[in-house]
């Protein structure tokens, strides 16, 4: 039985890469600080045979007996209130982190793929981005801690493949949505949706003109696996993500029209920083993993705003 090491494994994206290695019959070791990841992510797996938690900060030297096949390095604040929390932390996980858990690759002989990100994109100036593109970031701004460390991570990705051959692949994660995440993430959707079902106003920041593009996790996380498990991928950077383009206020329109809600959309200013459009060209991805997102935004929503509820029930 093949093992994978997930880091970051508690938190959001994390937990449901865990569930779906599992249930492909991986041994799975989750590796987490659970700074921003929660042990109820994993809860539902600690009495499983192949499965193994340990909390601990990649930051660290790691060592590890067993054999390792495949690491999925994903430790990482990923919303802008974490990162804003934890900017320095947030630099070290991808660079720190990177470089040791790139060392354990070399070591074992793994695979290994790495959670990057849409942000490396910055504010784009090629609409939809491909991989092709280099980027257009603030260096030294607010959101530079996860942009730079970013592709910080994805330069030393690229020099472990060409220095020592490391099997490493890369994906650009775009923006992703679904069950734990929390209600406090203070990413859109889960925000909207906190927002929508408690009745309060839905802030929108500018005039809803902004666009992203929405992937559903179950989507997401069949990309990632197949991603890693394909063979001939080696150094191999691909988008990851659901192409269908919303503006931010047809997101909110939407998320008031699901659930009911009478809440007021308001607007505030826009932050620092924050990219304009968003859309990934998943050409590559489509060629190489057969990957076509499956879920629509409107039943995804459907799918999730009773999970929220619950959660907001207490």
């Amino acid at each position: 039985m093949r093992t994978v090491l997930i880091t970051g494994g508690a938190g959001f994206l994390g937990s449901h890469l865990t569930d779906k290695f599992l249930a492909e019959g991986w041994n799975v070791i989750v590796l987490d600080n659970l700074l921003t990841g929660s042990i109820k992510n994993i809860s539902h797996l600690i009495e499983k045979e192949n499965f193994k938690f340990i909390k601990y900060d990649v930051t660290d030297y790691l060592f590890f007996e067993e054999n390792i096949d495949l690491i999925l390095h994903f430790a990482c604040p990923a919303s802008p209130l974490d990162y804003f929390q934890h900017p320095i932390h947030t630099m070290k996980v991808d660079s720190l982190g990177t470089l040791n858990t790139l060392g354990l690759a070399r070591n074992k002989n793994a695979r290994y793929v790495f959670a990057s990100t849409s942000e490396i994109y910055g504010s784009p100036l090629v609409h939809p981005q491909t991989e092709e593109y280099w980027g257009n970031v603030n260096p030294v701004g607010i959101r530079s801690v996860y942009d730079e460390a970013k592709r910080f991570s994805e330069a030393m990705c690229m020099a472990y493949y060409r220095e020592h051959g490391i099997d490493i692949r890369i994906s650009r994660i775009f923006n992703t949505y679904g069950t734990r995440m929390k209600l406090t993430d203070g990413r859109v959707i889960p925000t909207f949706i906190s927002q929508a079902l408690s009745g309060k106003d839905i802030t929108i920041f500018g005039n809803g003109s902004h666009t992203r593009s929405f992937c559903y996790v179950d989507d997401l996380t069949r990309g990632i696996y197949d991603l890693a498990e394909a063979d001939g991928l080696e150094g191999s950077v691909l988008n990851l993500g659901n192409p269908d383009e919303f503006t931010i206020k047809s997101l909110a329109e939407k998320i008031i029209s699901i659930t009911g809600s009478e809440s007021k959309i308001v607007h505030r200013d826009i932050p620092e920083d924050d990219p304009p459009i968003r859309k990934p060209d998943i050409t590559k991805a489509k060629k190489l993993l057969k990957f076509l997102p499956a879920v629509s935004l409107e039943d995804g929503l459907k799918n999730i705003i009773p999970w929220f509820q619950k959660r907001l029930d207490g």
